[in-house]
């Protein structure tokens, strides 16, 4: 039974840390890049119109 309760154990933490692992991955491969590409695309939007309120 002692087997049986540390094999559960162990297997629960390395599901859960290769959980984290892969919504860490799929964070970092995604979604910031699209967030960095939106921040990218509002700031030159920002300078557009800047540049046609000054002419």
């Amino acid at each position: 039974m002692k087997k049986f309760t540390s094999g559960f154990f162990t297997g629960t933490f390395a599901t859960i840390a290769a959980t984290i692992g892969l919504v860490t991955a799929i964070k970092k491969t995604v979604i910031d890049p699209i967030e960095k590409k939106e921040a990218m695309i509002d700031e030159n939007r920002r300078k557009a119109n800047r540049k046609s309120r000054a002419r």
